[in-house]
């Protein structure tokens, strides 16, 4: 178990699998008048026993969620037993010692500025040679498992080689690297990794996916388009080392920037990476509208780092976005000029004439 327990990180998975069904965001769906899901309502005295709370800060007896699903008492324990969910001795422990803590709920990480940690204390310190190496001693340890012994130099590239480009290594890297007895032998044969092109294309791959890459429009018949330019612009784009906030810039708006140049006007080529639909009969503003949908979803989770899809129907139930706050990302979308349907002959500007 953790020295300090994070609501986010240990607690909030236990509540959601176990306890917002009957005492979360939905109104509908809660007993009792509780909710658990914010600090404010679960600190409050309950409706049914104004002289209890479901949590008192440091103090796990007098907290009624602690007392509830630690009782043995079937009439009294929760979650009730014909709810089929049972918490197990480890994450009552967990909630246990959350609540002698402090019971401190946290934000979602997605709007917590971040901090830099305090290195853990590690018993073989030795074994650590950078700060990184600190974390994943300490976990370790607290897993009672023992580090594996130092990887040989023809292992070590094999791994850095695939992981960085993809490819294993060439036999001539291999012998310079065997070869290379400097103390900065590792250091080298990385930075001779990143600066090959190959390097571009394996870091791409993550952002095409992200970004929903294809090379076919996706709906029915699922012709080829030509989104490849977009592509080979990403992959450019990591070779070059281009700074992460010119390089989200431009793929949302770089026909907007002054005297945006041809690879700023490619860049943006992100924002049609959407399923196009070239069916015959399709209502055409309905298409339009679902392209506009899915670069919004896609802004949230590939830019900003959070759903926010459900918000297009209500308020988002765990994330601070309102429906209004939805449409208004929704609006920045919906002020591309396009048409819903994919002409099969001509392309979208020759079926924007004809209608």
């Amino acid at each position: 178990m953790p020295d300090s327990i994070s609501y986010n990180f240990n607690v909030r998975p236990i509540l959601s699998d176990k306890c917002f069904a009957c005492h979360g965001p939905d109104a509908n769906k809660r007993e009792a008048d509780l909710r658990l899901d914010i600090a404010s309502e679960a600190y409050k005295a309950l409706k049914e026993n104004p002289s209890a709370h479901a949590l008192v800060p440091f103090k796990p007896n007098a907290s009624e969620v602690f007392l509830r699903i630690s009782t043995q008492d079937t009439a009294y324990i929760m979650p009730p037993k014909s709810s089929n969910l049972k918490l197990t001795a480890h994450e009552i422990s967990i909630i246990e010692k959350w609540i002698k803590q402090g019971a401190k709920y946290e934000k979602h990480w997605a709007f917590t500025p971040p901090k830099l940690p305090q290195t853990p204390k590690v018993k073989d310190a030795k074994w650590a040679k950078n700060e990184i190496d600190y974390f994943v001693l300490d976990k370790l340890e607290h897993k009672g498992v023992a580090p594996n012994p130092e990887a040989d130099k023809e292992r070590l590239l094999k791994r850095a080689s695939l992981d960085i480009t993809g490819l294993p290594p060439s036999v001539e890297m291999m012998d310079k690297f065997l070869a290379d007895s400097s103390s900065n032998a590792y250091e080298k044969v990385v930075e001779s990794l990143i600066a090959s092109p190959a390097y571009g294309e394996r870091m791409a791959l993550h952002w095409l996916d992200v970004a929903r890459y294809a090379d076919s429009h996706g709906y029915q018949d699922d012709n080829y388009r030509s989104q490849w330019p977009w592509r080979d612009w990403v992959i450019h784009a990591f070779n070059e080392n281009m700074p992460y906030n010119k390089f989200i810039s431009w793929q949302l708006a770089g026909d907007l920037m002054p005297n945006a140049s041809k690879e700023q006007l490619l860049a943006t080529g992100f924002n049609r990476n959407h399923k196009i639909t070239e069916e015959g009969g399709v209502i055409d503003e309905e298409y339009r509208v679902e392209y506009v949908t899915d670069r919004t979803n896609t802004f949230g989770k590939a830019i900003i780092g959070v759903t926010l899809e459900c918000a297009h129907c209500h308020d988002h139930k765990y994330d601070p976005f309102s429906q209004k706050e939805y449409y208004q990302v929704f609006a920045f979308f919906n002020n591309v000029k396009e048409v819903g349907l994919e002409s099969v002959v001509g392309g979208p500007e020759t079926y924007a004439k004809n209608h």
